[in-house]
């Protein structure tokens, strides 16, 4: 009888969208898209902080919906569009009303929660850019953020959310 002495778990195929640029990997069935995009793809800004989809550290964006990629397997984001805090700022340099508007706040003090809370809030002004300061701390009470205290953080949501409506 003849056994298969493989040293590495069965892979999925994986496909996907990633700040516009298309991705095709071998990956683990069991590896979530938090690593996925850190170690496979290189894109360092998704942090992991909990991974238990607690605080909120690794948020991107799915398909228009924020979700928290240490709860999500790279398999399940198969043939989606994925936007990580990389894929925010135009081409150019030129930085997306939030990063403008956490620059100009000061929204951010040590920086780890800084992309997931970008990501939370570029979901929550896209889907409605008429938000207002309730929606904002709604959006981000699964965001952790040790430093700031948040007042700069939702300053700075409302200041993205006027200049997506070009009131700024």
């Amino acid at each position: 009888m003849e056994h298969d002495m493989k040293d590495s778990p069965d892979l999925e195929h994986v496909r996907l969208t990633v700040n516009g640029t298309l991705f095709e990997r071998d990956v683990e069935p069991r590896r979530h898209l938090g690593d996925f995009l850190r170690h496979d793809l290189q894109l360092t800004g998704t942090h992991i902080g909990c991974e238990h989809g607690v605080c909120g550290a690794c948020t991107v964006i799915v398909n228009d919906v924020a979700v928290r990629s240490c709860l999500m397997f790279a398999g399940q984001a198969d043939g989606a569009t994925v936007q990580t805090v990389e894929g925010l700022a135009e081409p150019g340099g030129q930085l997306h009303p939030i990063q403008r508007a956490f620059w100009n706040r000061h929204g951010l003090q040590c920086g780890f929660c800084t992309p997931g809370m970008m990501m939370t809030l570029t979901a929550l002004l896209s889907e409605n850019p008429h938000t207002d300061e309730t929606e904002i701390r709604d959006a981000i009470s699964g965001n952790i953020c040790r430093c700031t205290g948040y007042e700069t953080i939702v300053d700075a949501a409302l200041d993205a959310a006027r200049a997506l409506r070009g009131e700024a």
